[in-house]
């Protein structure tokens, strides 16, 4: 049976450009995509653009030119820069296009005849930069919109409401039996807070614009933007090629901003038009805001930040894969996250050039050696320790993948790369060529079987990098086929007699001139944006309009504060621990007397267990042996740093004597772990492999 894969990004709003934020989550929507195909999946991978809207007809008027005009030339922008940063979706919906427009009315025909849409009046103040209606509390003194500092309009029209008050109870009950329909956890939280304080009717349509979709049998309303553009998801599949087959969605990926609109009104919709519980999406997973060095990612920010541009900075063909990979490895997907030249620079030569690229060359001078392509002896502790190292983080990658958690995927590879770096160290090939072909040969075909597996795996983030380790291992490109799993579970076998195609090296190293450039090229503006750009993501809209309620105003989802840059480089056992920002010089502390310093007790400790938290996502459960007659529990704030399988076995500097911190439901943390902020993240202080857990250290 032929298993088939429906993955959304939101439709952007063509009032904004293509920037780091759309970008994040077309990049994540692709990524999910090529892993399906890569895992044997028939896969639908769906964006596009929302066009309609009063803010779009007033634009187009001020220019001089038709809506239609304004909206080819700004969907245009949109479908070209998805291919030139890696993505290939299956479909790029518009909706002013007349396949969008008769699947939109056919919708709207459904839930009226279901007697779910009727007409009544609205009156209210409308920003048009929202493209949303506010009450006098939501805004601020003056009547301006907290969001665009522009005054309100008072508007007074005739509209079509659609009866969302009748779903609030199907609703939650749909959130109980199915609690990944959201995700993170945190934001299933939020929207069941919301729809449990009671929903209000929503107007549907508007009198006082002309550029939407008509409402059917009534040429004098158009249909309100958010319900055109929800509907974008089904209408999509009818035409022009029937892919209905598809039906319903795998995964929306929306950013949390318009999370309201896509777990609460867009499930009603499909609702009120007949689809049971099991037709309507599987989930909706809501990434958080993006900022770049620190700054909100604002109008102006967007325009000046272009990932195209970054991407052709670092590397003229590479430089997409770098970008897609620095954005997905820094930033968990479901979480707010920064993103900066910084990291890029850091990324690029620790993660990339000095793991990746240079795993790769370590390799080739050997492999070329026809000792090397001798018959091989049979492998050894090194090989079996090395093998299962890959293939636990290919299954570990894969769980991730799955998860939809491509930074998890992330850390679990390139904790492969580390090992297989390892091995190189400890199997020396420089010596066995010297003293046994025959050795020369095992560790050959080793370090060939990881590369050839890394290659698959990094393939769904970096398919450019895949296809150049390939060609230089010899290897046919990747080819995904519907049914074929191609994923490498296990270590794929390799001929002593394969051959070999060296190139340049994939990660060339910048010089000093090239990193100064970029450097002042994309750095973040010296003063902060002004307000009003809103998030990434599709229009920063506020929820439509409701029917006014004499009890109260209709209540907003709120939202967590977005996490501050880490302060100290030590590791402490925190609920929320941050992303660290890339250091620039340590601040200067109070001078320590040595008594005082003294009296803290560091040693060395191995971590024998560790796991996720349910609910504490930024923290790890650690078990860690320091030389008593029980391993402690420590709590850390590094899951967005390592994966758990990562850290068994791994010895780490402990802080003994630090007082216990309780985290409640009966866990708490004994200890500390020290670790250094760096260019690519949090990484643990690791003392030498020979120390025995409980040493001191000084």
């Amino acid at each position: 049976m032929t298993r088939r894969y429906y993955v959304t990004t939101p439709i952007y709003y063509i009032n904004d450009v293509p920037h780091l934020g759309s970008a994040y989550t077309t990049i994540a929507a692709d990524v999910i995509a090529r892993y399906r195909k890569l895992r044997g999946f028939e896969v639908h991978f769906l964006t596009g653009t929302d066009e309609h809207g009063l803010k779009i007809q007033r634009e187009a008027e001020r220019r001089g030119i038709a809506p239609e005009v304004l909206a080819d030339q700004m969907s245009a922008a949109f479908r070209q820069a998805w291919p030139a940063l890696g993505c290939e979706p299956d479909d790029f919906i518009r909706t002013h296009e007349p396949r969008h427009v008769a699947g939109a009315q056919a919708l709207w025909r459904k839930i009226r005849a279901a007697g779910d849409i009727y007409l009544g009046d609205y009156q209210g103040l409308y920003c048009v930069g929202c493209e949303a209606y506010y009450t006098d509390k939501e805004l601020l003194p003056g009547g301006v919109c907290p969001l665009h500092k522009t005054a309100a309009e008072p508007v007074k029209e005739q509209s079509y409401f659609f009866r969302l008050s009748r779903y609030g109870e199907r609703l939650l009950e749909l959130y109980e039996k199915n609690p990944e329909f959201v995700s993170p956890p945190s934001r299933l939280n939020e929207v069941r807070s919301f729809v449990r304080q009671g929903l209000q009717d929503l107007s549907v349509s508007r009198t006082t614009f002309r550029w939407g979709i008509p409402v059917p049998d009534d040429d004098a309303h158009v249909m309100y933007v958010w319900f055109d553009a929800l509907s974008n998801y089904l209408t999509a599949l009818s035409a022009p090629v029937d892919h209905t087959r598809f039906w319903p969605p795998n995964v929306h990926l929306v950013g949390k901003d318009i999370l309201r609109f896509h777990a609460v009104y867009w499930p009603a919709f499909l609702m009120a038009a007949g689809y049971p519980d099991d037709a309507l999406p599987r989930q909706i997973l809501a990434h958080g805001f993006l900022t770049y060095g620190g700054q909100k990612m604002s109008k102006s920010l967007r325009n000046t930040v272009s990932p195209l541009a970054l991407a052709e900075g670092i590397a003229p063909w590479l430089g997409v894969d770098v970008i897609r990979y620095c954005l997905l490895r820094s930033i968990s997907f479901g979480h707010d996250g920064d993103f900066s030249i910084e990291d890029v620079l850091g990324r690029y030569a620790a993660d990339l050039g000095n793991t990746l690229g240079n795993l790769l060359h370590r390799l080739l001078p050997f492999a070329s050696d026809a000792a090397a392509r001798a018959a091989a002896e049979p492998a050894g502790p090194l090989e079996e320790a090395l093998r299962s190292q890959v293939e636990v983080a290919s299954r570990a990658a894969a769980e991730a993948f799955d998860g939809c958690a491509p930074t998890r995927a992330l850390e679990a590879i390139w904790v492969a790369l580390t090992a297989a770096n390892s091995y190189v160290d400890r199997a020396a090939p420089w010596a066995a060529r010297k003293q046994s072909p025959a050795r020369l040969g095992t560790i050959v075909l080793t370090l060939a079987a990881a590369l050839e597996a890394a290659s698959v795996l990094v393939a769904p983030v970096m398919p450019r990098v895949a296809a150049a380790l390939r060609q230089q291992l010899g290897l046919a490109p990747l080819v995904p086929r519907i049914g074929a799993d191609q994923w490498p579970l296990d270590l794929p076998a390799r001929d002593p007699g394969h051959a070999f195609a060296p190139g340049e090296p994939i990660f060339p190293r910048l010089d000093k001139e090239r990193i100064a450039e970029l450097r002042t090229r994309f750095a973040p503006p010296a003063e902060p944006a002004a307000p009003g750009g809103g998030p990434p993501g599709v229009d920063p809209a506020e929820p439509p309009p409701t029917r006014p309620s004499p009890a109260r105003a209709a209540p907003a989802v709120k939202t967590p504060s977005r996490p501050r840059a880490a302060e100290a480089a030590a590791v402490a056992p925190a609920e929320a621990a941050p992303e660290p920002a890339v250091p620039t010089a340590a601040a200067p502390k109070a001078v320590l007397d040595f008594d005082s310093f003294a009296k803290i007790d560091l040693r060395v400790g191995v971590v024998r267990t560790a796991e996720r938290i349910p609910k504490k996502d930024r923290v790890l459960s650690l078990t860690v042996d320091v030389g008593e007659a029980e391993p402690r529990r420590i709590v850390a704030g590094i899951a967005a740093h390592y994966a758990p399988e990562a850290l068994v076995g791994r010895r780490v500097v402990v802080v003994a004597n630090l007082a216990p911190r309780p985290f409640g439901g009966g866990l708490g943390s004994h200890g500390m772990l020290l670790a250094s902020d760096t260019p690519a993240g949090v990484r643990l202080i690791t003392p030498d492999d020979a120390s025995p857990p409980g040493a001191p250290v000084r």
